[in-house]
């Protein structure tokens, strides 16, 4: 094999190559891990950032919803107010329910078999499928005023904002067909009042039902003597009915 490298610059050139051929594995995972960084964590980087924003825009929008509101109810009994609890959470009390908007500090994507990948908009532009989510959550007041914790809440809605500010909504009632079309949906002041004012309404129309006989028929000693400080038996709005399994148009 010597033999065949008795010109030094052939040898050289064939070492040269060897070398190349042995880095080409790592220098093209390399690349690779640089494009992912500079285009789909960047993307991410910048729908979550995109997000924050229209996050504080939401908590604008609802506080002058409330207060336009309390203009026009003057009954101190029913509750209207609005709670900060900080960069991601914003609690909305309106009547005997709060709605809770929570913005998730993660970006998604579409998964694959999402019929929306089969439209021309998604088809153009893969990137349009991540999303940051805003989850709207509907409890009783009670609920976090009195601390219940074992009281059940529901997911009355999620908003998915993409990085052109598209948005869509999964949700009940309204908000569950009215914004299925992010190839025509862009997110803008009058459409998060619109999702505001359609939260509250649900949330007010979702009727907290009497639980069944049989539910309360025991009850410990502990749950009796507590009672008198806060009632520690489960509260929900279907609770005894279908929590979890009612379809959409009923829920």
């Amino acid at each position: 094999m010597l033999s065949i490298f008795k010109n030094s610059a052939i040898k050289c050139k064939f070492e040269e190559n060897n070398r190349r051929m042995a880095k080409d594995p790592i220098e093209q995972n390399r690349a690779q891990i640089v494009d992912l960084l500079m285009h789909k964590s960047a993307l991410k980087q910048d729908i979550a950032d995109d997000s924050e924003k229209v996050f504080e825009r939401l908590k604008t929008i609802i506080k002058a919803e409330i207060a336009e509101l309390k203009k026009s109810i003057t009954d101190p009994r029913v509750r209207l107010s609005y709670q900060d609890k900080g960069k991601f959470e914003i609690h909305a009390y309106v009547g005997s329910d709060v709605l809770v908007f929570n913005l998730h500090q993660n970006v998604f994507r579409l998964p694959d078999h999402n019929p929306l990948w089969g439209t021309a908009y998604f088809k153009k532009n893969q990137n349009n499928g991540y999303f940051s989510t805003i989850h709207i959550f509907n409890f009783l007041a009670e609920s976090l005023l009195q601390n219940r914790m074992e009281d059940a809440g529901y997911l009355i809605g999620r908003l998915f904002l993409n990085h052109e500010n598209h948005f869509l909504i999964e949700g009940k009632g309204t908000l569950g067909f009215m914004f299925r079309d992010p190839q025509n949906m862009v997110l803008s002041d009058e459409a998060i009042q619109l999702i505001v004012q359609l939260s509250f309404a649900h949330a007010l129309e979702f009727d907290l039902y009497i639980p069944p006989f049989e539910y309360l028929s025991e009850i410990s000693v502990a749950q009796i003597q507590m009672m008198g400080e806060s009632l520690k038996l489960q509260t929900a709005k279907r609770l005894g009915f279908k929590m979890k399994h009612e379809d959409t148009e009923n829920y």
